[in-house]
């Protein structure tokens, strides 16, 4: 199982994502891409396998990857204060991959009827969705 976890700014949900996913699933081999070497780097020292930064590790990452996780805004346009590039959502959006994405609304991306839930409570519920991927 290849999870790859996509994460801007300090990459602080990646970070918890990658620490929770290799302590629940120590077998799974998590790419973790940031949209910035600070982001890659914090998903890194938290237990991903690999790192990498920007738009061409996105692009590639999603055609390897069996599931994407990160905030929605990851295949959204010019979301997440312009980290991500149009070609990063297109290449979210277009990959084969089951895509679990996580709810922040921020930077005017705001996802109605979603309850607002704190950032361990967002990863727990990434952890249980991951579960049933997983053994299926």
């Amino acid at each position: 199982m290849n999870i790859l976890i996509i994460d801007a700014q300090g990459g602080g949900l990646g970070r918890a994502l990658a620490a929770s996913i290799k302590k629940e699933f120590p077998g799974v081999e998590i790419t973790a891409v940031g949209t910035n070497t600070v982001a890659a780097s914090n998903m890194l020292k938290a237990g991903a396998d690999h790192a990498a930064t920007g738009e061409n590790a996105v692009i590639v990452g999603c055609r390897k990857a069996d599931v994407i996780i990160g905030p929605a805004g990851i295949a959204i346009a010019d979301s997440m204060y312009g980290e991500i590039t149009p070609a990063m959502a297109a290449a979210v959006g277009r990959s084969g991959a089951k895509k679990l994405l996580i709810p922040m609304n921020q930077c005017n991306n705001i996802i109605v009827g979603v309850k607002k839930l704190s950032m361990s409570d967002m990863v727990e519920a990434v952890i249980a969705q991951l579960k049933e991927e997983i053994v299926q």
